[in-house]
């Protein structure tokens, strides 16, 4: 298998505060570093306003993650960020897809 990259965009409580996200940032993101992968940039936008109610939010803090991974590894990227509460909304898309 080869690696391939990725966009990640993650959407966190909004409760959490900056350093708050950037731990949960890291955190999952190390996931990537520890597999042999590789992240290119993290883009930290902050609380925005959701398009719609997700979970009886209104807002969120967004972030964007460009990075470069095995498929499998991306794979468990999603999964762990489902199963964290803290988490509202995940989207994985292959950058160099087709």
């Amino acid at each position: 298998m080869s690696a391939h990259k990725y966009e990640l965009m993650f959407i966190a409580d909004p409760e959490l505060d900056e350093r708050g996200l950037k731990k949960l940032t890291e955190q999952y993101l190390e996931l990537v570093t520890k597999e042999g992968g590789s992240v290119e940039n993290t883009d930290i936008w902050g609380r925005r306003k959701l398009a719609y109610e997700i979970a009886g939010k209104t807002e969120g803090n967004y972030v964007v993650v460009n990075y470069t991974a095995e498929p499998d590894t991306s794979a468990e990227l999603d999964r762990v960020l489902n199963l964290n509460e803290s988490v509202i909304r995940t989207k994985i898309l292959r950058k160099d897809a087709k």
